[in-house]
């Protein structure tokens, strides 16, 4: 019988390569992923409950995990991107004032005024509206500015509180938008505060609708009587000696004093309606019943403004149709 070639047979444990990292193959290892069993360098370790795995099967890993829920549909740890957005809106809108002053008059909320060769409003109670004259506001079919006023604020040209009105209202944010979108999720948060910003002009427009109104003030008003339904609903003290919270609360009663109450108790009503309607949704379906109720939200103020707008119209007589 011949001879077996020494390179044809089984290689001894002093000439068998050594294993290498699978991703990188010039490093030698004898630890293995105990997912995949593939060989892995300690730069590609990954402690897991027992051994290591490789950065492939923890990403894997990660993906088939069900994120940790909030009651109320926002996902647990989860960073405030909304806020942040929210609060660089407003932040870019006031640069705009202050670049361009026009800005304000051609977006605030207002629900009805004729505005005169000087710049001036005027309410004009003629039956013909005269041609030196036209008319702005959402009675004229403006209805943006139900939403763009929200983001608006005095100037500094108002005095200190001009400058105070945009770092408060930006603070308040601050502190209650990221409690909110936590436990609501950035879709609902989202939904709560613009209705909130429309909801407060909205009662602007129903009760003062001559009058012009901005800020953000009445979208914060909503958020924070959301959050003050969601924490009853969840059984906790809403204030909790949290000091932040307190000066917020001072803050917005401060501001609807000196800007516009009528913003601020429309924000507080659509809030806490909103607030309601996601906090007290069934755990079966509560997607569904909770975009539900926002939408009947949407559609009652809706309601109200064509209900306003009809009334404008009747007064006014040179309102187009």
């Amino acid at each position: 019988m011949d001879a077996t070639h020494p390179a044809d047979g089984p290689q001894s444990p002093e000439t068998r390569p050594d294993p290498v990292c699978f991703r990188h193959p010039g490093r030698e290892t004898h630890v293995r992923c105990t997912r995949c069993d593939r060989h892995i360098c300690p730069d590609c370790m990954h402690e897991a409950p027992v051994g290591y795995q490789c950065p492939e099967c923890v990403r894997a890993g990660r993906q088939d995990i069900r994120p940790v829920r909030t009651q109320f549909g926002g996902r647990l740890g989860a960073a405030p991107y909304v806020t942040y957005l929210l609060i660089a809106l407003n932040a870019l809108a006031y640069l705009c004032e202050l670049a361009r002053p026009s800005v304000v008059d051609d977006f605030e909320m207002r629900g009805l005024a004729t505005v005169g060769p000087d710049g001036g409003y005027y309410i004009f109670h003629g039956f013909v509206l005269p041609p030196e004259l036209h008319a702005v506001g959402v009675a004229t079919g403006e209805w943006y500015r139900l939403l763009t006023g929200a983001f608006l604020h005095l100037q500094p040209s108002e005095g200190t509180f001009g400058i105070a009105h945009i770092l408060m209202n930006m603070f308040s944010l601050w502190v209650v938008g990221r409690v909110v979108e936590e436990r609501l999720g950035a879709v609902r948060y989202l939904a709560v505060y613009l209705l909130s910003a429309v909801g407060g002009s909205v009662a602007v427009y129903l009760l003062a609708p001559t009058q012009g109104a901005v800020g953000a003030s009445g979208a914060i008003f909503g958020l924070t009587a959301a959050y003050f339904v969601l924490s009853r609903r969840m059984q906790h003290d809403p204030l909790g000696g949290n000091r932040q919270m307190v000066s917020l609360l001072i803050w917005l009663v401060v501001s609807a004093g000196i800007t516009s109450w009528q913003g601020h108790l429309g924000g507080l009503l659509t809030g806490l309606a909103t607030g309601a309607a996601i906090a007290f949704a069934p755990r079966r379906q509560r997607g569904a019943v909770q975009a539900t109720g926002l939408v009947a939200v949407a559609l009652v103020l809706v309601l109200l403004v064509v209900l306003k707008t009809t009334d404008l119209a009747d007064a006014y007589p040179w309102l187009p149709s």
